[in-house]
């Protein structure tokens, strides 16, 4: 494989020849396809370097974007099969964010108690710094409302585990990071839809309930599926036992919905009421699917290990559809939304580190909270997109972000990491001198 990626790597400059060569001719099927391939070869090739891996994912999202936007058409429908269909965006999702929540463990919770004030300035920084500067952009800019709501959106989400990630890097203080992501992951069903209608609702029509149960649906319910896994991991032979029984009651019950059972609910219930039906259904099939998951990496021991990789796909899956149908969009207001990106991750960087020092957070606490406001939850964002029915226009804004803020995250945890070791290096030494 990586004989594989240094070929590729070595003929990027001969692809870029013929995409230019091509381009300037006027030879549009042969600049079409170069394009393509000469951002996939460097996907592909990035692996060979130890220095740039690193920026492996970033670069596939990067050609997910190149591939939208030279073919459109051709990630839209596949035969019968729209690939904007909003189950097909729900299952998506939930797989991204099922992926997301087997690196979660319960154990992430139990940190609340001895993290509890930089928590509270994580939740506090990350509700509001974000959702306003998003605000503030679109006065800045002027979008079209629908785009407009989709950088508010954008800032409204909760963080992902990709500040996790860049705080590990980092050396910044890692538990407190994971529990903010854990604690803002829980409550985004309510913050999200309140800034969402705050905020937005001159924008779009903004229904308060339907946002909350979608999140739900999108966030919660895989998160949930993922940590009873976990939970069984430790759990004792009577517990899994008894969740095995249960998750076979429930089992039959999904089974019976579509024989007739969900018509029942449909003859008996008012709509507002089959809408809590329909949630509870959900967290029914997260307790079958996390026990059926868990028998199944009983069986595949891997299987953990390979949820991230398909939590990547489906982010690319998202920019991909999202480009392809946004894309008369981005080509008129791509370069204003990549400048809104940039003002918006950035000061989500400086608001997220100086107030968490105002309000008394050390400097490895400020430098994880930074990355956390930081850093937004694109893939949340962009299945909110698609459940509106609005990839193409609210959903340009997370992928545009995405890509930018993996970039600029990268870069700033691996800053932080070197200062980290030269402060780290000056005490030892300092220390060092001091002994007598």
């Amino acid at each position: 494989m990586q004989r594989i990626r240094k070929f590729l790597l070595f003929s990027l400059p001969v692809i870029f020849i013929i995409f230019s060569i091509a381009l300037t001719m006027g030879f549009t099927d042969v600049w079409k396809i170069s394009a393509v391939a000469c951002s996939g070869a460097f996907s592909v090739g990035l692996g060979a370097s130890k220095r740039f891996g690193g920026y492996q994912y970033t670069a596939w999202i990067v050609t997910a974007v190149v591939a939208g936007m030279v073919y459109p058409n051709a990630f839209l429908q596949w035969g019968e099969i729209d690939l904007r269909n909003k189950w097909l965006i729900l299952i998506v999702v939930q797989a991204v964010m099922f992926g997301m929540g087997i690196q979660m463990s319960l154990r992430d919770f139990s940190n609340l108690a001895s993290t509890g004030k930089g928590v509270l300035v994580g939740l506090l920084s990350q509700f509001s710094i974000m959702p306003l500067v998003g605000f503030l952009l679109t006065k800045l800019f002027d979008f079209d409302p629908e785009i407009a709501a989709g950088i508010i959106l954008m800032g409204a989400c909760s963080s992902g585990l990709a500040s996790n990630v860049m705080v590990y890097l980092a050396r910044a203080n890692l538990v407190l990071s994971v529990t903010v992501t854990a604690m803002a992951t829980m409550l985004a069903p309510l913050m999200t839809p309140f800034w969402m209608k705050t905020l937005a609702g001159t924008l779009i029509d903004i229904k308060f309930l339907d946002m909350m149960f979608n999140i739900i649906k999108i966030v919660l319910v895989p998160i949930g599926a993922a940590l009873l896994h976990d939970y069984l991991k430790m759990a004792g032979k009577g517990m899994k036992n008894r969740i095995y029984v249960l998750a076979t009651l429930f089992l039959v019950y999904l089974l019976a919905l579509p024989l007739g059972l969900w018509q029942v609910f449909v003859d008996m219930f008012p709509a507002e009421t089959l809408q809590s039906v329909e949630i509870l259904s959900f967290f029914v099939g997260a307790v079958v699917f996390g026990a059926g998951y868990h028998l199944c990496t009983r069986q595949f021991k891997n299987l953990d290990k390979l949820m991230p990789y398909i939590s990547m796909f489906g982010i690319v899956y998202f920019t991909t559809v999202t480009t392809a149908a946004g894309r008369d969009n981005l080509l008129q207001v791509g370069g204003l939304l990549f400048m809104a990106s940039v003002i918006h991750n950035g000061l989500g960087y400086f608001f997220g580190y100086w107030f968490s020092r105002l309000l008394g957070l050390g400097i490895p606490s400020a430098r994880a909270m930074a990355l956390e406001v930081g850093l937004q939850n694109g893939g949340m964002a962009s299945g909110l997109a698609g459940s509106m029915g609005k990839l193409g226009t609210v959903g340009l804004a997370p992928a545009v972000f995405s890509p930018w803020m993996n970039i600029t995250g990268s870069i700033l945890a691996n800053y932080w990491r070197k200062k980290s070791m030269k402060e780290n290096a000056g005490i030892g030494k300092f220390k060092g001198n001091d002994t007598p």
